[in-house]
């Protein structure tokens, strides 16, 4: 009966487990992440590897070589029409009309109360399959956000712009480090050596035509970012890693994306923006561009620039032995909360505790002190500028 009652409980729990991934979504490279022994996921629906040989070494990998993550969850929709120039000026904060066909954007799609409804890219892409007078744009989205974005941006479509969803069918790697451009050489005749920062072509690559690679990095490291079809995922996953053999690269999961974006000071949304704060109050001053005329929540956005913000996202570092966490609160020296963290980690790179959160004005500069409540302690920390890595 020992045997048999052990034998019964051994299964029950793979089964019970094989019922949630099941009910996952998958990206076309689960497979792959399985057979390669990743630590498996879920994150935003989706089932994904957080890791393969543990998150600092993926973090090191990608700081001093080249890896490869599969991002594929994330959601990417198609703009086309005679007026999805104007479409995409009222939903976002940047200027898009800025755009050339070949440039890329990072933007948000802020609500109407003056909250972000996402963070997302913006691409202008060929008008070789546009008829006369249209343009084309992709949006790059999150993929815990994709059906309220859909959602959000045709909710707001009173113009002559057609909209398709293109994420189940379109795979997403992410092929980031100083080495990437070396490892990747090989596969195409573009030239990724001269690609510049926020541009991209489409072309062929590892044998497929029509492949968009751009060079948008979430990592501070360089590298590549490649859309293709997702029937062809894992043939092309294959053909970057026989490529990338000789200079060292390596799969890299989600948990090392998020401490080097962190290290980067690069918000996460869910974490450090969301419904309620503001690109203002996030130090996205830089994406939200009052003068392009209307975009929703823009006078919000004016009143906050001239009149200021009461809270503001800062960078922080540890004195005080501790790692910062998400949720924390953030006290003055007297012990009153004056705000929140937002994400934090043990920089593997900078061999720091460093995080993000925001604190009432008065208390943002640089040089600050402030203090953590972790578990009931006052741990000591203080505000620096970001990023907190610089490339060397």
């Amino acid at each position: 009966m020992f045997f048999l009652a052990n034998f019964i409980f051994t299964f029950a729990i793979p089964i019970f487990e094989v019922e949630k991934i099941e009910k996952m979504k998958k990206t076309p490279l689960s497979a792959i992440h399985e057979a390669l022994g990743a630590k498996m996921v879920e994150f935003a629906g989706y089932y994904m590897p957080v890791s393969y040989a543990g998150i600092k070494e993926e973090h090191q990998t990608v700081r001093e070589g080249v890896g490869m993550f599969d991002v594929s969850h994330m959601g990417e929709f198609i703009v086309r029409g005679k007026e999805a120039l104007d479409l995409i000026q009222l939903v976002t904060s940047n200027d898009v009309s800025k755009l050339d066909i070949g440039d890329a954007q990072y933007s948000c799609l802020p609500n109407k109360n003056g909250g972000i409804v996402d963070d997302l890219l913006v691409y202008r892409l060929p008008e070789d399959q546009c008829a006369a007078g249209e343009q084309a744009y992709m949006l790059v989205v999150n993929a815990s956000n994709m059906e309220k974005d859909w959602n959000w941006i045709n909710d707001h479509n009173q113009f002559d712009a057609q909209l398709y969803n293109i994420s189940d069918e379109t795979a997403l790697l992410a092929i980031q480090g100083p080495k990437a451009t070396a490892a990747l050489a090989s596969l195409t005749e573009m030239d990724l050596e001269n690609m510049k920062y926020y541009t991209f072509e489409k072309g062929k690559f590892a044998g497929f035509d029509k492949v968009i690679v751009s060079a948008t990095g979430y990592t501070g490291s360089g590298g590549f970012e490649v859309y293709a079809p997702s029937e062809h995922a894992a043939e092309i996953w294959n053909a970057i890693m026989a490529a990338g053999e000789p200079h060292g690269i390596k799969p890299i999961g989600l948990g090392a994306r998020d401490t080097l974006r962190l290290e980067m000071g690069f918000c996460l949304y869910g974490n450090d923006i969301d419904d309620t704060t503001s690109p203002i109050e996030a130090g996205l001053s830089w994406i939200t561009k009052l003068q392009k005329g209307n975009f929703h929540s823009c006078e919000i956005f004016n009143a906050q620039k001239l009149t200021g913000i009461r809270k503001k996202l800062v960078g922080f570092e540890m004195i005080d032995r501790g790692i910062p966490r998400k949720g924390y609160k953030i006290l003055d020296e007297e012990g009153k909360e004056i705000g929140e963290v937002t994400s934090g980690t043990q920089g593997p790179s900078v061999k720091k505790a460093i995080g993000m959160g925001y604190v009432k004005m008065g208390h943002h500069k640089s040089g600050s002190e402030i203090y953590l409540d972790i578990r009931g302690k006052r741990i000591k920390a203080q505000v620096v500028k970001m990023p907190f890595y610089k490339a060397k």
